[in-house]
Protein backbone atom coordinates (compact mmCIF):
# COMPACT_ATOMS: atom_id res chain seq x y z
CA UNK A 1 0.00 0.00 0.00
CA UNK A 2 1.65 3.11 -1.00
CA UNK A 3 2.45 5.88 2.00
CA UNK A 4 0.43 9.11 2.08
CA UNK A 5 2.13 12.72 3.39
CA UNK A 6 -0.57 13.54 6.00
CA UNK A 7 -2.43 11.53 9.18
CA UNK A 8 -5.45 12.58 7.15
CA UNK A 9 -4.48 10.29 4.17
CA UNK A 10 -5.33 13.21 1.76
CA UNK A 11 -1.92 14.46 -0.05
CA UNK A 12 0.00 11.34 -2.09
CA UNK A 13 3.60 10.85 -0.17
CA UNK A 14 5.83 12.92 -3.29
CA UNK A 15 8.81 14.80 -3.69
CA UNK A 16 8.40 18.51 -3.49
CA UNK A 17 8.69 20.25 -6.83
CA UNK A 18 8.96 24.20 -6.71
CA UNK A 19 5.23 25.36 -8.63
CA UNK A 20 4.92 28.96 -9.76
CA UNK A 21 2.23 31.14 -8.43
CA UNK A 22 1.35 35.06 -9.01
CA UNK A 23 2.30 37.01 -5.81
CA UNK A 24 -0.61 38.75 -5.96
CA UNK A 25 -4.34 38.02 -7.03
CA UNK A 26 -7.86 36.95 -5.39
CA UNK A 27 -6.63 34.21 -4.07
CA UNK A 28 -3.58 35.10 -2.77
CA UNK A 29 -1.46 32.50 -0.16
CA UNK A 30 -4.43 30.53 0.16
CA UNK A 31 -3.52 26.84 -0.41
CA UNK A 32 -4.35 25.02 -3.61
CA UNK A 33 -4.82 21.28 -3.38
CA UNK A 34 -4.81 19.40 -6.57
CA UNK A 35 -6.73 15.81 -7.60
CA UNK A 36 -4.04 13.32 -9.17
CA UNK A 37 -5.61 13.20 -12.28
CA UNK A 38 -4.78 16.95 -13.16
CA UNK A 39 -1.29 17.95 -14.50
CA UNK A 40 0.41 19.70 -12.66
CA UNK A 41 4.49 20.89 -13.97
CA UNK A 42 7.10 18.96 -12.65
CA UNK A 43 4.83 16.12 -10.97
CA UNK A 44 3.65 12.85 -12.56
CA UNK A 45 0.08 12.46 -12.77
CA UNK A 46 -0.83 8.66 -11.14
CA UNK A 47 -4.82 9.08 -11.72
CA UNK A 48 -5.42 6.45 -8.54
CA UNK A 49 -3.34 3.64 -9.79
CA UNK A 50 0.47 2.76 -9.06
CA UNK A 51 1.10 1.49 -12.40
CA UNK A 52 -0.38 4.50 -14.73
CA UNK A 53 2.11 7.32 -13.68
CA UNK A 54 4.29 8.40 -15.93
CA UNK A 55 7.14 10.90 -16.04
CA UNK A 56 6.61 14.71 -14.71
CA UNK A 57 4.21 16.61 -16.37
CA UNK A 58 5.20 19.46 -18.66
CA UNK A 59 2.79 22.03 -17.77
CA UNK A 60 -0.12 22.14 -15.37
CA UNK A 61 -3.74 21.75 -16.88
CA UNK A 62 -5.27 24.93 -17.79
CA UNK A 63 -7.44 25.41 -14.84
CA UNK A 64 -4.43 24.84 -12.32
CA UNK A 65 -2.61 27.51 -13.47
CA UNK A 66 -5.54 30.15 -13.83
CA UNK A 67 -5.66 29.45 -9.54
CA UNK A 68 -1.97 29.65 -9.32
CA UNK A 69 -1.88 32.63 -11.37
CA UNK A 70 -4.67 34.05 -9.27
CA UNK A 71 -2.37 33.64 -6.30
CA UNK A 72 -3.11 30.35 -4.52
CA UNK A 73 -0.28 28.44 -3.34
CA UNK A 74 0.56 24.23 -4.52
CA UNK A 75 0.12 22.40 -1.39
CA UNK A 76 0.13 19.14 -3.27
CA UNK A 77 -1.46 16.10 -5.24
CA UNK A 78 -4.33 14.47 -3.18
CA UNK A 79 -5.82 11.00 -3.36
CA UNK A 80 -8.19 10.40 -5.93
CA UNK A 81 -10.08 6.43 -6.46
CA UNK A 82 -8.49 4.48 -8.97
CA UNK A 83 -8.64 6.20 -12.40
CA UNK A 84 -11.48 8.26 -10.86
CA UNK A 85 -14.33 5.51 -11.28
CA UNK A 86 -15.29 5.04 -7.84
CA UNK A 87 -17.99 6.99 -5.39
CA UNK A 88 -16.70 5.86 -2.02
CA UNK A 89 -13.23 7.02 -1.77
CA UNK A 90 -11.66 3.85 -0.76
CA UNK A 91 -8.70 2.51 -3.41
CA UNK A 92 -6.94 -0.31 -2.97
CA UNK A 93 -3.97 0.81 -3.14
CA UNK A 94 -3.96 3.76 -0.87
CA UNK A 95 -4.77 3.79 2.77
CA UNK A 96 -8.55 5.56 3.62
CA UNK A 97 -8.69 9.18 3.60
CA UNK A 98 -10.09 10.21 6.93
CA UNK A 99 -13.57 12.39 6.54
CA UNK A 100 -12.53 14.69 9.58
CA UNK A 101 -16.63 15.94 10.12
CA UNK A 102 -17.06 12.41 10.27
CA UNK A 103 -14.18 10.26 11.19
CA UNK A 104 -16.25 6.44 11.32
CA UNK A 105 -17.25 7.51 7.40
CA UNK A 106 -15.93 7.28 4.11
CA UNK A 107 -15.06 10.78 2.31
CA UNK A 108 -16.82 9.94 -0.70
CA UNK A 109 -14.96 9.77 -3.98
CA UNK A 110 -13.45 10.02 -6.44
CA UNK A 111 -12.37 13.53 -5.36
CA UNK A 112 -11.45 11.50 -1.73
CA UNK A 113 -8.22 13.33 -1.11
CA UNK A 114 -9.16 16.55 -2.21
CA UNK A 115 -12.35 16.72 0.23
CA UNK A 116 -10.41 15.21 3.13
CA UNK A 117 -7.46 18.01 2.63
CA UNK A 118 -10.54 20.76 2.70
CA UNK A 119 -12.49 18.96 5.90
CA UNK A 120 -9.68 18.87 7.86
CA UNK A 121 -8.18 22.23 7.51
CA UNK A 122 -4.75 20.87 5.25
CA UNK A 123 -5.55 23.05 2.24
CA UNK A 124 -8.41 25.88 1.52
CA UNK A 125 -9.38 25.11 -1.99
CA UNK A 126 -9.30 21.22 -3.64
CA UNK A 127 -9.66 21.06 -7.09
CA UNK A 128 -11.35 17.83 -7.70
CA UNK A 129 -13.66 16.74 -10.99
CA UNK A 130 -17.16 15.23 -11.33
CA UNK A 131 -17.88 12.61 -14.08
CA UNK A 132 -21.13 10.81 -11.41
CA UNK A 133 -21.15 12.68 -8.07
CA UNK A 134 -17.27 13.09 -7.31
CA UNK A 135 -17.83 16.47 -6.47
CA UNK A 136 -20.91 16.63 -4.79
CA UNK A 137 -21.35 13.02 -3.24
CA UNK A 138 -17.96 13.94 -1.15
CA UNK A 139 -19.31 18.08 -0.23
CA UNK A 140 -22.29 16.26 1.01
CA UNK A 141 -20.44 13.28 3.20
CA UNK A 142 -17.43 15.86 4.41
CA UNK A 143 -20.12 18.93 5.36
CA UNK A 144 -18.47 21.10 2.52
CA UNK A 145 -19.95 23.56 -0.67
CA UNK A 146 -19.57 21.82 -3.69
CA UNK A 147 -20.15 22.56 -7.02
CA UNK A 148 -20.71 20.18 -10.59
CA UNK A 149 -20.16 22.63 -13.23
CA UNK A 150 -22.02 23.42 -16.48
CA UNK A 151 -20.65 20.29 -18.60
CA UNK A 152 -17.91 21.80 -21.20
CA UNK A 153 -18.04 25.36 -19.32
CA UNK A 154 -14.43 24.92 -17.44
CA UNK A 155 -11.95 22.66 -20.46
CA UNK A 156 -10.66 19.70 -19.45
CA UNK A 157 -7.29 19.42 -20.70
CA UNK A 158 -4.88 18.10 -18.69
CA UNK A 159 -6.98 16.13 -16.98
CA UNK A 160 -7.14 12.67 -17.06
CA UNK A 161 -10.57 11.76 -19.21
CA UNK A 162 -12.92 8.98 -17.68
CA UNK A 163 -15.93 9.31 -19.30
CA UNK A 164 -15.36 12.69 -21.49
CA UNK A 165 -19.38 13.90 -22.24
CA UNK A 166 -20.26 13.57 -18.68
CA UNK A 167 -16.28 14.95 -16.69
CA UNK A 168 -16.62 18.19 -15.19
CA UNK A 169 -14.25 20.12 -13.33
CA UNK A 170 -15.19 21.30 -9.95
CA UNK A 171 -13.30 21.90 -5.80
CA UNK A 172 -14.11 22.05 -2.51
CA UNK A 173 -13.53 24.89 -0.13
CA UNK A 174 -15.06 25.46 3.82
CA UNK A 175 -16.61 28.42 3.20
CA UNK A 176 -19.18 29.51 0.39
CA UNK A 177 -16.93 33.10 0.23
CA UNK A 178 -13.94 31.07 -0.74
CA UNK A 179 -15.94 29.55 -3.46
CA UNK A 180 -17.34 32.29 -4.83
CA UNK A 181 -13.87 34.13 -4.77
CA UNK A 182 -12.84 30.48 -6.82
CA UNK A 183 -15.63 30.51 -9.27
CA UNK A 184 -15.20 34.24 -10.74
CA UNK A 185 -11.58 32.72 -11.48
CA UNK A 186 -12.61 29.28 -13.40
CA UNK A 187 -16.09 30.39 -14.79
CA UNK A 188 -15.87 33.95 -14.91
CA UNK A 189 -19.79 35.72 -15.52
CA UNK A 190 -22.58 33.66 -15.93
CA UNK A 191 -23.93 34.68 -19.96
CA UNK A 192 -27.87 35.91 -20.06
CA UNK A 193 -28.87 33.67 -17.07
CA UNK A 194 -32.26 36.07 -15.50
CA UNK A 195 -32.76 35.94 -11.38
CA UNK A 196 -33.65 32.54 -10.60
CA UNK A 197 -37.37 33.06 -10.00
CA UNK A 198 -39.27 29.28 -9.34
CA UNK A 199 -38.16 26.89 -7.15
CA UNK A 200 -39.30 22.93 -7.92
CA UNK A 201 -39.26 19.50 -6.51
CA UNK A 202 -39.50 16.15 -7.82
CA UNK A 203 -41.35 13.57 -5.89
CA UNK A 204 -39.19 10.69 -7.28
CA UNK A 205 -36.14 12.14 -5.98
CA UNK A 206 -36.93 13.02 -2.75
CA UNK A 207 -38.56 9.51 -2.48
CA UNK A 208 -34.41 8.46 -2.92
CA UNK A 209 -33.36 9.67 1.01
CA UNK A 210 -32.52 6.67 3.10
CA UNK A 211 -35.63 6.48 5.53
CA UNK A 212 -37.62 8.71 8.57
CA UNK A 213 -34.81 10.71 9.82
CA UNK A 214 -33.11 12.04 6.90
CA UNK A 215 -36.78 12.47 5.19
CA UNK A 216 -37.03 14.86 7.87
CA UNK A 217 -33.63 16.66 7.74
CA UNK A 218 -34.50 16.84 4.20
CA UNK A 219 -37.84 18.72 4.43
CA UNK A 220 -36.42 20.68 7.54
CA UNK A 221 -33.83 21.51 4.93
CA UNK A 222 -36.09 22.39 2.23
CA UNK A 223 -38.24 24.87 4.54
CA UNK A 224 -34.90 26.41 5.34
CA UNK A 225 -33.42 26.69 1.40
CA UNK A 226 -37.40 28.20 1.01
CA UNK A 227 -37.30 30.59 3.84
CA UNK A 228 -33.80 32.16 2.68
CA UNK A 229 -34.79 32.46 -0.78
CA UNK A 230 -38.13 33.78 -0.34
CA UNK A 231 -40.18 31.31 -2.87
CA UNK A 232 -42.26 28.21 -2.09
CA UNK A 233 -41.51 25.21 -4.43
CA UNK A 234 -43.75 23.96 -7.26
CA UNK A 235 -43.94 20.27 -8.01
CA UNK A 236 -42.54 19.70 -11.10
CA UNK A 237 -43.83 17.70 -13.82
CA UNK A 238 -41.14 15.24 -15.53
CA UNK A 239 -42.06 12.34 -17.85
CA UNK A 240 -39.01 10.33 -16.76
CA UNK A 241 -38.28 7.38 -15.65
CA UNK A 242 -35.17 6.97 -12.51
CA UNK A 243 -34.54 3.73 -13.04
CA UNK A 244 -34.36 4.37 -17.29
CA UNK A 245 -32.04 7.45 -16.58
CA UNK A 246 -29.78 5.60 -14.36
CA UNK A 247 -29.15 2.46 -16.53
CA UNK A 248 -28.46 5.38 -19.51
CA UNK A 249 -25.75 7.27 -17.62
CA UNK A 250 -24.29 4.02 -15.93
CA UNK A 251 -24.20 2.78 -20.17
CA UNK A 252 -22.39 6.32 -21.28
CA UNK A 253 -20.22 6.16 -18.37
CA UNK A 254 -19.05 2.71 -18.45
CA UNK A 255 -18.57 2.58 -22.76
CA UNK A 256 -16.69 5.77 -22.28
CA UNK A 257 -15.03 5.31 -19.80
CA UNK A 258 -13.69 2.16 -21.54
CA UNK A 259 -12.44 4.01 -24.53
CA UNK A 260 -10.66 5.84 -22.67
CA UNK A 261 -8.68 3.37 -20.82
CA UNK A 262 -9.49 0.30 -22.39
CA UNK A 263 -6.25 -0.16 -24.46
CA UNK A 264 -3.92 0.50 -21.26
CA UNK A 265 -6.13 -1.91 -18.94
CA UNK A 266 -5.83 -4.50 -21.36
CA UNK A 267 -2.39 -4.17 -21.63
CA UNK A 268 -1.24 -6.19 -18.51
CA UNK A 269 -2.23 -6.74 -15.26
CA UNK A 270 -2.73 -3.72 -13.69
CA UNK A 271 -4.12 -4.60 -10.57
CA UNK A 272 -7.07 -2.85 -10.47
CA UNK A 273 -9.28 -2.83 -6.89
CA UNK A 274 -12.45 -4.39 -6.38
CA UNK A 275 -15.34 -2.72 -7.99
CA UNK A 276 -13.61 -0.44 -9.95
CA UNK A 277 -12.21 -3.66 -12.07
CA UNK A 278 -15.58 -4.86 -12.61
CA UNK A 279 -17.06 -1.28 -13.82
CA UNK A 280 -14.71 -1.50 -15.84
CA UNK A 281 -15.36 -4.69 -17.21
CA UNK A 282 -19.02 -3.35 -17.57
CA UNK A 283 -17.94 -1.24 -19.61
CA UNK A 284 -15.93 -3.39 -22.53
CA UNK A 285 -18.88 -5.43 -23.09
CA UNK A 286 -21.62 -2.33 -24.35
CA UNK A 287 -21.49 -1.73 -27.78
CA UNK A 288 -21.26 1.70 -29.61
CA UNK A 289 -24.70 1.26 -30.58
CA UNK A 290 -26.11 0.75 -27.15
CA UNK A 291 -24.08 3.65 -26.65
CA UNK A 292 -25.49 6.23 -29.07
CA UNK A 293 -29.08 4.94 -28.10
CA UNK A 294 -28.48 5.95 -24.69
CA UNK A 295 -27.01 9.47 -26.01
CA UNK A 296 -30.36 9.73 -27.44
CA UNK A 297 -32.21 9.07 -24.67
CA UNK A 298 -30.18 11.34 -22.88
CA UNK A 299 -30.46 14.44 -25.29
CA UNK A 300 -33.94 14.18 -25.09
CA UNK A 301 -34.09 14.06 -21.04
CA UNK A 302 -31.65 17.25 -21.60
CA UNK A 303 -34.31 19.03 -23.80
CA UNK A 304 -36.85 18.14 -21.18
CA UNK A 305 -35.32 19.36 -18.49
CA UNK A 306 -34.15 22.48 -20.28
CA UNK A 307 -37.72 23.74 -21.43
CA UNK A 308 -39.01 22.49 -17.54
CA UNK A 309 -35.96 24.75 -15.99
CA UNK A 310 -36.40 27.39 -18.91
CA UNK A 311 -34.01 30.19 -17.55
CA UNK A 312 -35.26 31.34 -14.50
CA UNK A 313 -36.23 27.94 -12.55
CA UNK A 314 -34.23 25.90 -9.78
CA UNK A 315 -34.66 21.97 -8.86
CA UNK A 316 -34.31 21.21 -5.32
CA UNK A 317 -33.15 18.05 -4.44
CA UNK A 318 -31.26 16.01 -1.85
CA UNK A 319 -27.51 15.65 -3.01
CA UNK A 320 -27.18 11.99 -1.93
CA UNK A 321 -29.68 9.91 -0.11
CA UNK A 322 -28.09 10.35 3.48
CA UNK A 323 -25.16 10.26 5.75
CA UNK A 324 -21.76 9.35 3.74
CA UNK A 325 -21.56 5.35 4.33
CA UNK A 326 -19.64 3.85 7.09
CA UNK A 327 -16.14 2.69 6.34
CA UNK A 328 -16.51 -0.82 7.91
CA UNK A 329 -19.75 -1.41 5.58
CA UNK A 330 -20.12 -4.47 3.41
CA UNK A 331 -19.65 -4.25 0.21
CA UNK A 332 -23.22 -5.41 -1.13
CA UNK A 333 -24.24 -2.34 1.41
CA UNK A 334 -22.01 -0.05 -0.29
CA UNK A 335 -22.83 -1.25 -3.55
CA UNK A 336 -26.26 -0.40 -3.05
CA UNK A 337 -25.94 2.82 -1.39
CA UNK A 338 -24.36 4.11 -4.58
CA UNK A 339 -26.69 3.04 -6.73
CA UNK A 340 -29.34 4.68 -4.94
CA UNK A 341 -27.17 7.75 -5.11
CA UNK A 342 -26.51 7.58 -9.02
CA UNK A 343 -30.00 8.01 -9.52
CA UNK A 344 -30.14 11.14 -7.75
CA UNK A 345 -26.93 12.42 -9.34
CA UNK A 346 -27.31 11.51 -12.60
CA UNK A 347 -29.55 14.07 -13.56
CA UNK A 348 -27.10 16.86 -13.46
CA UNK A 349 -25.05 14.45 -15.14
CA UNK A 350 -27.35 13.79 -17.96
CA UNK A 351 -28.37 16.75 -18.69
CA UNK A 352 -24.73 18.63 -18.70
CA UNK A 353 -26.62 21.51 -16.27
CA UNK A 354 -24.79 22.60 -12.90
CA UNK A 355 -25.65 21.50 -9.36
CA UNK A 356 -24.77 22.93 -6.02
CA UNK A 357 -24.52 21.11 -3.02
CA UNK A 358 -24.69 23.17 0.49
CA UNK A 359 -23.74 21.85 3.76
CA UNK A 360 -27.15 22.20 6.31
CA UNK A 361 -28.05 19.30 7.31
CA UNK A 362 -26.76 16.52 10.07
CA UNK A 363 -28.08 12.84 10.14
CA UNK A 364 -26.84 10.23 12.50
CA UNK A 365 -24.32 12.45 13.26
CA UNK A 366 -22.91 13.44 10.04
CA UNK A 367 -23.05 15.63 7.18
CA UNK A 368 -25.95 15.66 4.90
CA UNK A 369 -26.42 17.95 1.63
CA UNK A 370 -28.98 19.59 -0.11
CA UNK A 371 -28.87 20.84 -3.87
CA UNK A 372 -29.98 23.30 -6.17
CA UNK A 373 -29.97 21.91 -9.46
CA UNK A 374 -29.99 24.83 -12.47
CA UNK A 375 -30.25 25.69 -16.21
CA UNK A 376 -27.09 25.58 -18.12
CA UNK A 377 -24.50 28.12 -17.45
CA UNK A 378 -26.27 29.54 -14.16
CA UNK A 379 -22.98 28.38 -12.13
CA UNK A 380 -22.53 31.34 -10.46
CA UNK A 381 -25.88 32.40 -9.83
CA UNK A 382 -26.00 28.88 -8.20
CA UNK A 383 -23.32 29.70 -5.76
CA UNK A 384 -24.21 33.52 -4.71
CA UNK A 385 -27.86 31.55 -4.04
CA UNK A 386 -25.85 28.93 -1.89
CA UNK A 387 -24.60 31.93 -0.26
CA UNK A 388 -27.80 33.46 0.48
CA UNK A 389 -29.25 30.29 2.15
CA UNK A 390 -26.14 29.66 4.04
CA UNK A 391 -26.45 33.66 5.22
CA UNK A 392 -29.55 32.72 6.25
CA UNK A 393 -28.94 29.49 8.12
CA UNK A 394 -26.27 31.02 9.87
CA UNK A 395 -29.06 33.34 11.66
CA UNK A 396 -31.47 30.99 12.06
Amino acid sequence: MQPMRDELNAFLDLPDRPVKSAEFGPLADMLLAVKDIYDVKGYPTGCGNPMKAGGESLRSAPSVESLLNAGALFAGKTQTDELAFSLMGLNAHFPPPINSAAPDRVTGGSSSGSAAAIAGALADIALGSDTGGSIRAPASFCGLVGLRTTQGRIPLDGIMPLSPSLDTVGWFSRDIGTYEKVGEVLLGPDKGQKIPQRLLFAEVLDALVLGPEEEAEYHAMRNLVCEALGMKPDAAKINASVDELYWSFRRIQGFEAWQSHGEWISGADRNLGPGVKERFEYGSTIKSADAAEETKKRDLFREKLADLLADDGILILPTVPGAAPLKDGSSDEMQAYRERALRLLCWSGLSGFPQITIPLGMVQGAPFGISLLGPKDSDMALIRLAATILDRAEKA
